[in-house]
């Protein structure tokens, strides 16, 4: 897709992982979330920072907002913000980063009769993620998810 390389390129040469772009309500509001590599991490394949401020939101939806006049992308509304803590996970990257966290996943097909999991992500590789639920581990196909994020940790 034009548009998903397009704000790639663009996040990425600021210094930032672009982690998911949606365009909803016909095309009219793109929603984007960004995070940041921590400091000497090898690009955006590396361990995330503590996290975005509104300096950095800024930062890139100015940039976004001008490349996207440019490309002729029509759009009304652009937002742009931190993914918060339940991360979406969406690219198998995402999975291998966040391996021993916990993850609570919708499948498109029931695996084991359920469509919902929620468990800690062990391994990932061949196209399949092994998540440790209550009773055991279970193999799910990466194509089947539709929907994943990470639970976020409470500390008290």
């Amino acid at each position: 897709m034009k548009l998903q390389g397009l704000l790639e390129r663009t996040v990425e040469g600021l210094g930032y992982e672009l982690v998911s772009a949606d365009l909803s309500n016909r095309g009219r509001m793109l929603r984007i979330f960004i995070n940041k590599p921590a400091a000497g991490a090898p690009g955006p394949q590396g361990a995330l920072a503590s996290g975005i401020t509104v300096d950095d939101c800024a930062r890139v939806s100015n940039q976004l907002a001008r490349v996207l006049e440019v490309e002729d992308i029509d759009y009304d509304r652009l937002e742009v913000s931190s993914p918060g803590l339940d991360r979406p996970l969406k690219k198998e990257a995402d999975f291998v980063r966040f391996a021993g966290e916990q993850a609570r996943l919708t499948l498109r097909l029931p695996v084991e009769g359920r469509r919902n999991f929620t468990g800690r992500i062990r391994a990932v590789g061949d196209g399949k993620l092994q998540l440790e639920v209550e009773g055991g581990m279970v193999s799910i196909d990466l194509a089947n998810i539709d929907k994943a994020r990470l639970v976020p940790k409470v500390e008290f």
